[in-house]
């Protein structure tokens, strides 16, 4: 019986030892792909963990506070499953101030947002086609825009990257309609020997200049052929494109972030409210619903639940950023703010027993340079998801490998291939995931990698050697020593 007994705890202590070293050192596979890529191990941090067991398969680096990029939209997303719940929907309502009689609304039309994350133009004119079927044909007042659900706190697109335009950097709103976009289609016409340009929405508030030249030859980087200036203000824009297109390159399309949202949405919502036949020229205003207006038409979002999908899978900042403000309102009442949000989610995470005293919020996107959380915490998060009601919305709202989203061109070729579920992240000397993978026997694994360094652009092999290793792995990880 001795022997039976010290015999077994040779063995534990084996197992427990083996499972030390997993967790203090990096796989063989990855710490090559790291000195090829010359990222430092003090660089990274890499968090494995299946889910039941009770210990890490792989915990390197994993207490570093480092900036995640957009895989901060997990804890968002989650977040926003958990306290607003799968089929939470956001309203726009169209409140008129006086009488409607024989078609004329005699006062005001109130547009009032609740941060809509995805009111594109279709769905802003259905609501309008609602309108007009409502019996709305001419409003003899102004157009009020309530935008109180978000606190009006000072946004500068420019401040992230100093690309005002791009759309990834619109504000969010309260009445935020299809992101603030205009998109230009670049349309070849060998014919004419011309190069069309398609506006969408037509704004009479945006002036297009085309001075492009259509040439023969291969395609290439399209985009580095043209030469685009975008000027203008909140209340009038100017795009202009000059150089040169080639006609192998097809119908192509960039989206520009021009005017404010006020002028964006009064200039939309002349535009197809008279090509629904409605009648307007009033001004357009900032505003609140008064007492006594009458509820004329609203219009629905999608459900949160396919909302998230949008947000993981294309890593959509605005839409997140919709998300996490409202957050902040519905949990603490409205005028929302970042603030608010901050409070609401680390009060949900006090409560589900999640300690992340280094998270740092600032929109909820990961389009941050100051958000920050650990590579542990990412995990225990994603191990917690895993366990909520909720699991089945999320995981199906991240990228699936070689499949869709963010990760439809990755590791196409690979064991991985539709295998894991996974977000990423990409700033400026950051690149991260998070997510699951299924291995390859039938074990669900939580998978993180942060790195935070000027050479993290050639941090995909390493991500992508990670993964594969989560994938193959036995049940005694093959590790690298640790780097000194």
């Amino acid at each position: 019986m001795r022997l039976i007994l010290v015999f077994v705890i040779a063995v534990c202590g084996t197992v427990f030892a083996r499972a030390g070293v997993a967790q203090s050192r990096v796989p063989e596979p990855v710490a090559q792909a790291l000195a090829r890529a010359k990222l430092p191990e003090a660089s990274v941090a890499f968090y494995v963990h299946e889910i039941g067991a009770e210990r890490p398969l792989v915990a390197y680096g994993d207490e570093r506070v480092l900036n995640p990029a957009s895989t901060m939209k997990l804890v968002t997303t989650y977040a926003g499953l958990e306290l607003l719940g799968p089929a939470y929907a956001w309203d726009t309502e169209a409140y008129g101030s006086g009488p409607l009689a024989n078609g004329v609304l005699n006062g005001d039309l109130i547009l009032k947002g609740h941060g809509d994350p995805k009111l594109t133009i279709e769905n802003f004119w259905l609501l309008l086609r609602n309108l007009r079927a409502r019996g709305v044909r001419e409003i003899r007042g102004d157009l009020i825009l309530d935008r109180s659900f978000f606190s009006r706190e000072a946004f500068d697109a420019a401040h992230f990257d100093d690309q005002p335009t791009r759309p990834y950097n619109t504000g969010p709103d309260a009445l935020l309609v299809n992101f603030k976009a205009v998109t230009v289609q670049f349309i070849p016409d060998p014919e004419s020997r011309t190069v069309r340009l398609l506006i969408d929405p037509l704004l009479p508030h945006v002036t297009v200049a085309n001075n492009l030249k259509l040439t023969d030859g291969a395609c290439g980087y399209w985009l580095s052929r043209i030469q685009i200036d975008a000027q203008g203000s909140a209340e009038a824009a100017r795009l202009a494109f000059s150089g040169s297109y080639a006609a192998d390159c097809g119908e192509q399309a960039r989206s520009f972030s021009v005017l404010g949202h006020r002028e964006y949405l009064a200039g939309l919502f002349s535009v197809l409210w008279q090509e629904l036949g409605g009648v307007f020229s009033g001004a357009t205003r900032d505003g609140t619903v008064p007492s006594g207006a009458r509820l004329l038409a609203s219009a629905k979002s999608h459900a949160l639940s396919e909302i998230v999908r949008d947000i993981n899978k294309y890593s959509n900042n605005v839409m997140a950023r919709q998300l996490f403000l409202t957050l902040g309102a519905v949990g603490e009442n409205a005028p929302a703010s970042a603030d608010k949000s901050n409070r609401v989610i680390k009060q949900w995470l006090a409560a589900k027993s999640l300690s992340f005293p280094e998270l740092v919020l600032e929109n909820g996107s990961g389009l941050s340079r100051i958000e920050r959380i650990t590579a542990r915490h990412m995990g225990e998060l994603l191990l917690a998801a895993y366990g909520s009601p909720v699991m089945p919305e999320l995981v199906a709202s991240l990228p699936l490998t070689a499949v869709d989203g963010t990760m439809r061109k990755r590791l196409s070729r690979n064991v991985v291939a539709g295998q894991a579920h996974i977000k990423t992240g990409s700033l400026s000397n950051v690149r991260s995931i998070a997510g699951y993978l299924l291995d390859s026997r039938g074990r669900r694994v939580v998978v993180v990698f942060f790195v935070n360094h000027a050479n993290a652009g050639n941090a995909q092999p390493v991500q992508d050697a990670l993964l594969q290793w989560a994938y193959q792995r036995g049940d005694d990880a093959c590790c690298a020593p640790r780097r000194r």
